[in-house]
């Protein structure tokens, strides 16, 4: 598995060790556990052999890497990223869509019959108002959105990496926002920054009894899907056991709106915000730094793409566990109190 660690890889990776057809997992990673003793290896971490791989390295030693990975592999699942908080254009490049090709190219090298591939709910064109997407949908992205760009173009690439190679099964995952309480931490790094993650806590404390925060600014009209990571990792876990080919909506039915946030987090109280406002905002606080993210995010959601999940119940024979409003209070509670999931020490 390209990309065991992180808030998705850490959930996955515990899905298959638990898994009794699997019986052995190679974990790659940028940072992986030391080998010297100095690390305290649980699980799910002690469930795999580990590689370091970093694919922004030279391309002789990410495909030496990649190639010592995954030889005699029965899947290859790969899930690495760029940060959302990554603005170099080039490292972006060298992550999203070179280290996707390598990892793709390494897989047929080495003959691997199936490939897994992390993809989004951004890959599609915005939704039908009030609707909800299929697999079928156009896969035009938000054009504002390097990360749904890019996501994309590489399901793009595995569209001609099939074409080209009939006897490899090729997967694609698409799943609505991830969350759990243990991403907390790097969800705030990511999302809100230094300055945002500190200006949510100053507002927790002056929230009432039973709720998170005061009040909630919302923009009016936006609906969320959230599922929780480890029903995610789930959704990987029946895919790779049952080698299932094509693309999978991986999602809660239904979705959250503005108001059932507000019910979750604040006691009901929403502060109704302009989406052209909202948008504004972030624009100026990113282009200041203030914020770690472009206003391409807020595209995204904004382009309300909410996912029918219908073939990964059929197929999958898959349903979430979690209560979507459940799951986003727990990883509000998890940024606030700053929560990471636990992993040793890593050398990098």
């Amino acid at each position: 598995m390209v990309g065991a660690s992180g808030n998705v890889g850490t959930a996955v990776l515990r899905a298959l060790a638990r898994e009794p057809v699997v019986t052995s997992i190679v974990g790659v990673a940028r940072r992986v556990p030391r080998a010297d003793g100095s690390s305290t290896v649980e699980f799910p971490h002690d469930a795999a052999r580990w590689v370091r791989v970093d694919l922004t390295d030279t391309a002789d030693a990410v495909i030496a890497g990649l190639d010592e990975a995954v030889r005699g592999a029965d899947a290859v699942v790969h899930l690495v990223w760029a940060s959302p908080s990554t603005r170099d254009p080039d490292v972006m490049r060298r992550i999203n869509l070179d280290g996707s090709r390598a990892v793709a190219e390494a897989a047929v090298r080495a003959g691997v019959p199936h490939l897994v591939f992390g993809s989004t709910s951004g890959v599609y064109a915005p939704g039908p108002a009030g609707g909800t997407v299929p697999e079928t949908w156009p896969l035009r992205g938000v054009p504002t959105s390097a990360y749904s760009v890019q996501k994309v173009e590489v399901e793009r690439m595995l569209d001609d990496l099939a074409e080209r190679h009939p006897g490899l099964v090729v997967t694609r995952v698409r799943p609505s926002l991830m969350l759990q309480r243990e991403a907390g931490a790097e969800l705030a790094r990511y999302f809100l920054g230094p300055l945002g993650t500190w200006g949510l806590r100053a507002v927790a404390k002056r929230a009432p009894e039973g709720a998170l925060l005061p009040a909630l600014p919302f923009p009016d009209g936006l609906r969320l899907q959230v599922l929780h990571a480890d029903d995610a990792a789930d959704a990987y876990r029946a895919v790779v056991v049952g080698r299932h080919p094509g693309a999978f909506n991986v999602a809660p039915e239904g979705w959250l709106t503005g108001d059932d946030l507000a019910h979750t987090l604040a006691g009901g109280r929403r502060v109704p915000v302009s989406p052209d406002l909202a948008r504004t905002g972030l624009a100026v606080a990113s282009r200041l730094y203030l914020a770690p993210i472009d206003v391409g995010w807020f595209d995204m959601a904004r382009a309300d793409v909410v996912l029918d999940a219908s073939r990964a119940r059929e197929l999958l024979h898959w349903a979430p566990t979690h209560d979507p409003a459940d799951v986003l209070r727990e990883t509000v509670e998890g940024v606030i109190a700053g929560a990471g999931a636990g992993s040793p020490p890593l050398s990098g």
